[in-house]
C-alpha cells in the first residue's frame, strides 16, 4: 500500500511521536531518567516523614506474614507429636499465633494501603496544580508549537499512568523486595545447604529481569507516544469539526485515526508480549527450583537429615520467594509506563519561558502609555528570517495609532511585542521609558490590554466575562462598560440579561456579540495602552458603527493601537502607520496620507470603490 502525501494538517500527529523518540541516544535517555527522578523526588519530599513511617509499617506487616510458614514447621515437628501424647497446649499456641499474625498483617496492610493511597493522591493533586499553573504561564511561543491535544495528554493519560505507579506499583515493589530479602535470610537460617540449591536459580532470574527491563523501557515509552498522538488527533478533529464537515474531510481523518489506532495497538501488543514472556519465565524457574528442593529435601527427610516440618516450611517460603519476583513484572509494567509519563511531564515542567519574569521589577504605579521600539529585531524562528528586521518607532502617550498593511507585514507581531507575548531577539520595547522585560507581569497586564479577533469567552455569565477585565468590578461598573461600547441593548434582550450563560466558548452569542463583550471587558480594565488586533472584523455594519462611536470617547486619553483591514476603523486614528515586510513605509495622519499618492492612498481608494 502506498503512503499518502502528508498535508500540513496531517503532519502534526506524526511530529508528536518523532519529537518524543529519544530511545536510541543513551545520553538523552540518561538525561530523561535524571530529570524524571528529580521531579518525583520533589513531589515526594514533603511526605518524607510519612513515607518513613509507612516503610516501618510495611516491614512489620512483612514479618507478620512470613511468620506463617515457620509456625507451620513448629506445628508439624513439635505441636502434633505433643498432641498425640495428649498435650493440646502447643497446638493451641501455634493456632493462636497464626491467627494473631494473620490479623496483625491484615491490620497493618490496611493502614499501609490507606496511607500510601492518601500520599499518592496528595502528590497527584500537587502535580496537577503545578502542571496547570505552569502551562498557563508558558508564553505563546510554547503554545504555538505545543498542541492542545498534547496538553490534554499530559494532564490525563500521563497523570493516570503516574497514579497507577503510586497506587499499585510502589506497593508491589516495596512488598516484593522486602519479601525476597526476608525469605532469603530465613532460608539460609533454616537450611543453608538447601538454600544454596535455590540460590543457584537466581542468575537465571536476574537475566530474565534484565531482559524485560531493557525491552520494556522502550516498549512503554512507545505506548505513551502513541497515546499522545491519538489524543492530539482526536482533539484537533473535533475542535475543528465545522471545517471537517464543511470540507468533507471525514474520510481522511478516519484514515489518519486508523493509522494512529493501529500504531497504538502494536505498541501495546509489544508490551503485552514482553510481559507474557517475563511472567511465565519467572514462574517456570520457580517451579523447577521448587521441584529440585522437594526431591532433594525429601531424600534428606527419609535419611533423617531434615525434619518434615522444616521441609514443608521451606517449600512454603519458596512460593513466597518466587511469587514476588513475578510481581516485579507487574511493578515494571507500572514503573515503565509511569516513568515514560514522568519524562513527558518533567520535560514540560522544565520548559523555560522565552518571556522570563523580571528578577528585580521596576515599579509602574500609573502608566502614561508612551511606547517605544528601540532597534527591535524579531523572528519567530531564526531559520525563517526576521519578521521585524529593524524597527525604531515611538508611539506618543494618549494617541490612537492605526497599523495597516498587507497580511504578513508585521502588524500583529508589533502588537504582540507591545503586549510582551514575545521578547525581541535584539533591542527593547519600552513603556514610559522602561524596558518591558523590567516590569512585573501584574504591572504590564494592568497597563496593556489586547483585544483580538478571536474574542474568546469563557463558560459562565455575560457579566462574569466582562468582569475578567476587573475582577472586583461592581454590577454598575459592568453595565456602564457595556453601555459605553454599545453592548447593553443586546445583553438586556438575552433571557437572563447579564446573568445569561454564554456557554462553551460563547456559543450562545453571535460572533459580533462576542466581540462586543470582549470590548466591554477590555474597556472595564481601563488600560493605559489598548491594542485592537482585527477586533472589529466580526462586526456587522450597524454594530461597527456603534463601536466606532464608542471608540472615539473611550480611546480618548489613552494610547491605542488599532490593527485593521477595514479602513473605516482607521479614520478615528490620530496617526496611521503603513507597514511592509516589517518596516514602516508610511507615517502620517489619515487625512495627509489619503491626500497623498502613497500606499495608504491607494488602499483607501480601493476601499472606497468596493463600497460603491
Amino acid at each position: 500500500m502506498s503512503t499518502p502525501v502528508n498535508t500540513p494538517a496531517d503532519s502534526d500527529w506524526r511530529g508528536v511521536a518523532a519529537e518524543d523518540k529519544q530511545d536510541l541516544d543513551p545520553e538523552v535517555s540518561l538525561l530523561l531518567r535524571g530529570r524524571s527522578r528529580r521531579l518525583l523526588g520533589s513531589l515526594l519530599r514533603p511526605h518524607k516523614r510519612a513515607l518513613w513511617f509507612v516503610g516501618t509499617v510495611i516491614v512489620l506487616q512483612n514479618l507478620a506474614t512470613l511468620a506463617g510458614p515457620w509456625l507451620v514447621s513448629v506445628g508439624i515437628d513439635t505441636a502434633l507429636p505433643e498432641l498425640r501424647a495428649g498435650n493440646w497446649t502447643p497446638i493451641w499456641m501455634v493456632f493462636s499465633a497464626m491467627l494473631g499474625a494473620a490479623l496483625l498483617a491484615a491490620g497493618l496492610r490496611r493502614y499501609f494501603l490507606r496511607t500510601l493511597g492518601r500520599i499518592g493522591q496528595q502528590v497527584l493533586l500537587a502535580l496537577r496544580r503545578k502542571l496547570f499553573l505552569h502551562f498557563q504561564h508558558l508564553p505563546l511561543a510554547f503554545h504555538d508549537r505545543y498542541t492542545s491535544g498534547r496538553v490534554i495528554s499530559r494532564q490525563t493519560s500521563d497523570i493516570e499512568s503516574l497514579n497507577e505507579l503510586l497506587d499499585a506499583g510502589l506497593d508491589g515493589l516495596v512488598s516484593a523486595l522486602l519479601t525476597i530479602f526476608s525469605v532469603t535470610v530465613i532460608l539460609l537460617l533454616m537450611d543453608p545447604e538447601l538454600a544454596i540449591v535455590v540460590l543457584l536459580s537466581i542468575p537465571v532470574v536476574l537475566l530474565i529481569l534484565r531482559w524485560f527491563r531493557v525491552h520494556s523501557t522502550i516498549a512503554y515509552r512507545r505506548t505513551r507516544e502513541t497515546n499522545a498522538a491519538l489524543i492530539v488527533q482526536f482533539v484537533e478533529t473535533f475542535g475543528g469539526i465545522r471545517a471537517v464537515q464543511a470540507f468533507r474531510r471525514e474520510p481522511r481523518n478516519d484514515t489518519i485515526f486508523a493509522e494512529l489506532n493501529t500504531d497504538n495497538r502494536h505498541a501495546h501488543m509489544r508490551a503485552f508480549w514482553l510481559f507474557s514472556i517475563f511472567v511465565p519465565g519467572i514462574r517456570m524457574t520457580g517451579s523447577v527450583a521448587t521441584a529440585v528442593c522437594m526431591v532433594y529435601g525429601g531424600l534428606r527427610v527419609m535419611d533423617g537429615d531434615m525434619q518434615i516440618g522444616v521441609l514443608a516450611a521451606f517449600l512454603l517460603y519458596l512460593r513466597q520467594f518466587f511469587d514476588p519476583l513475578a510481581d516485579l513484572g507487574m511493578f515494571f509494567n507500572s514503573y515503565q509506563s509511569g516513568m515514560a509519563a514522568l519524562e513527558k511531564l518533567s520535560g514540560v515542567l522544565e520548559e523555560e519561558s522565552t518571556v522570563p519574569a523580571a528578577t528585580d521589577p521596576k515599579p509602574l504605579p500609573k502608566a502614561r502609555g508612551a511606547v517605544q521600539f528601540d532597534d527591535v529585531h524579531f523572528a519567530y524562528r531564526p531559520e525563517a528570517g526576521d519578521v521585524l528586521p529593524r524597527l525604531d518607532l515611538t508611539l506618543e502617550a494618549g494617541h490612537t495609532v492605526a497599523l495597516v498593511g498587507a497580511t504578513g507585514a508585521g502588524k500583529s507581531t508589533l502588537a504582540r511585542l507591545v503586549s510582551r507575548f514575545y521578547d525581541p531577539q535584539h533591542g527593547a520595547v519600552r513603556l514610559d521609558g522602561i524596558d518591558l522585560r523590567e516590569l512585573s507581569d501584574d504591572d504590564l497586564r494592568r497597563a496593556v490590554v489586547m483585544v483580538t479577533q478571536e474574542s474568546f469567552l469563557f463558560s459562565g455569565s455575560v457579566a462574569d466575562n466582562i468582569a475578567i477585565g476587573k475582577p472586583d468590578a461592581t454590577r454598575e461598573e459592568i453595565v456602564a462598560a457595556a453601555q459605553a461600547i454599545g453592548a447593553h441593548d443586546f445583553i438586556a434582550r438575552l433571557p437572563d440579561g447579564y446573568d445569561t450563560d454564554v456557554r462553551k466558548r460563547g456559543g450562545r452569542l453571535s460572533a459580533g456579540q462576542r466581540q462586543l463583550v470582549a470590548f466591554a471587558r477590555a474597556f472595564l480594565a481601563d488600560p493605559a495602552v489598548l491594542i485592537l488586533d482585527e477586533a472589529t472584523s466580526s462586526l456587522d455594519v450597524p454594530s461597527e458603527r456603534l463601536v466606532q462611536n464608542a471608540l472615539r470617547t473611550i480611546l480618548s486619553g489613552r494610547t491605542a493601537v488599532i490593527i485593521a483591514h477595514r479602513l473605516s476603523t482607521v479614520e478615528i486614528a490620530d496617526r496611521v502607520l503603513v507597514m511592509e515586510h516589517g518596516e514602516v513605509v508610511e507615517d502620517g495622519t489619515p487625512a495627509d496620507l489619503i491626500g497623498g499618492t502613497g500606499r495608504f492612498a491607494a488602499l483607501h481608494d480601493a476601499w472606497r470603490e468596493s463600497l460603491v
